[in-house]
């Protein structure tokens, strides 16, 4: 027992620290709080990044449903005149045959 109590002894013996082990414990701390750092930079960049791409698409998107109302309404402008102008073209015709409807009465 007494190679065991030694090993304790020595185990347990308090000893100076090596003069780098200060240098090198603040140079490893320096380095996590560095890497902790510039990891939450890239997240937050990548959310920036991703809401802004978020917004260009977003307002992607309004143009062309923009566009696309826009282009549906010309369309339906487009049916509608062409439907009054058959009216037209019918109400102009009916009055003629009453025209000459009348005429032939007299």
């Amino acid at each position: 027992m007494d190679d065991f109590e030694e090993e304790l002894r020595q185990a347990f013996e308090r000893r100076p620290a090596p003069p780098s082990l200060k240098r090198k414990l603040m140079e490893r701390r320096g380095r996590q709080r560095t890497e902790r750092l510039r990891g939450r930079t890239v997240i937050w960049q990548r959310l920036a990044a991703s809401l802004v791409l978020v917004a260009v698409l977003g307002g992607g998107l309004a143009a062309w449903r923009n566009r696309e109302e826009q282009r549906k309404g010309e369309a339906a402008r487009e049916q509608v005149l062409t439907a009054l102008r058959i009216t037209g073209q019918a109400l102009d015709h009916m009055n003629a045959q009453l025209a000459a409807r009348d005429h032939a009465q007299e």
